[in-house]
């Protein structure tokens, strides 16, 4: 792992494997991004890469400054990341703090194709997550929750109810909310495209309508979609959640011993490098693909990824990596060292 510092800000980028085609990867803006956490993201990244069988690099990069200054750091930020994306040194991607209207200046040299990136690649992701979880364990007549309901939600709703599924439950750090009966996946996408981060309180009609984040952990459901935050399934929620399968919805959505307590109480923990393939698979597809054929490509895809992983008696987690670590081994000198796993 190499870490690029920049010259005229508070900022760096994580460069994970050396001698790839290219490299990418989010850029998050904060009062501090923290080196460990971007370089964890990075991994995740170079995990989806190799599952793909694509010789390429997770990165991650991190801007740190105050609010009131960040427009003018992520400006410096961009102008100092153009001279790594033309050679395909360093891709970002917007996340936390950063819009894909901030990195515009960039996509003219990028070398994916851009207009299936920002809005579009989460909704790719959100199908991916859902073709993950049917294939783990079968969507049909299953009952899903989804905590941190963000820009992948209404695509992962509208994907679980096509395969049977029904999402009873959301979540984000404002509250949860629950509906026995299932949310209406057009309403859900109604609220997201009109209040944004404040859909869930637009649902429930008032903040007071809503229940405390954590009471989504206790409802019960067959599938857990989560992903607000790294590590956000720790041991010990993941030793209540009584689930069929856990599958990441964000990056790094749970730790080494939430995997462990996972595999002994037999719940299938999804690997998030195969979960969130569908951005990654869409960024570089071709613009001449269409949009229904990219989508019958992701799944596709990633319904035969998790029917590999699945056969491994380690879990589909460890599977996947298996299959993952065959392919870097082939042309890597040696394995990069931690799998993509929460602290």
């Amino acid at each position: 792992m190499r870490l690029h510092k920049f010259r005229d800000v508070d900022a760096f980028v994580a460069l994970d494997l050396a001698g790839a085609e290219a490299a990418s990867g989010p850029v998050r803006w904060a009062r501090k991004v923290l080196q460990g956490g971007a370089k964890d993201l990075a991994r995740s990244q170079t995990y989806t890469y190799a599952a793909l069988h694509m010789r390429r690099s997770g990165a991650s990069a991190g801007i740190s400054a105050e609010a009131p200054a960040r427009a003018g750091a992520v400006a410096a930020f961009v102008a100092e990341a153009a001279a790594l994306v033309p050679d395909g040194t360093y891709l970002p991607d917007a996340a936390k703090g950063v819009a894909e209207a901030d990195l515009a200046p960039l996509r003219d040299t990028d070398p994916r194709t851009v207009g299936r990136m920002g809005a579009f690649a989460a909704a790719c992701d959100g199908l991916s997550a859902a073709v993950a979880a049917d294939a783990t364990v079968g969507l049909d007549g299953r009952t899903a929750v989804i905590e941190g309901f963000s820009a992948t939600g209404p695509a992962l709703a509208e994907a679980v109810a096509e395969r049977g599924g029904r999402v009873v439950g959301l979540a984000t750090a404002e509250g949860s909310l629950a509906a026995d009966g299932g949310f209406d996946p057009a309403a859900l996408a109604e609220a997201w495209a009109e209040h944004g981060d404040k859909a869930l309180e637009a649902l429930a009609g008032s903040d007071d309508g809503l229940g405390k984040p954590a009471e989504l952990w206790g409802l019960g459901a067959d599938v857990v979609f989560a992903g607000s935050r790294m590590g956000v399934v720790q041991h010990g929620i993941a030793e209540g959640l009584g689930c069929r399968a856990l599958v990441p919805s964000g990056r790094l959505a749970f730790t080494s011993k939430a995997l462990a307590v996972s595999r002994r109480d037999g719940v299938a923990a999804v690997p998030d490098f195969v979960a969130l393939a569908g951005s990654t698979i869409a960024a570089w597809s071709s613009p001449d693909t269409g949009d229904d054929e990219l989508r019958a490509e992701i799944a596709a895809t990633v319904s035969a990824l998790m029917a590999d992983a699945l056969t491994s008696d380690d879990g589909p987690f460890l599977g996947a990596c298996y299959t993952a670590e065959s392919f870097l081994s082939a042309w890597q000198d040696e394995l990069p060292f931690g799998r993509p796993l929460a602290a």
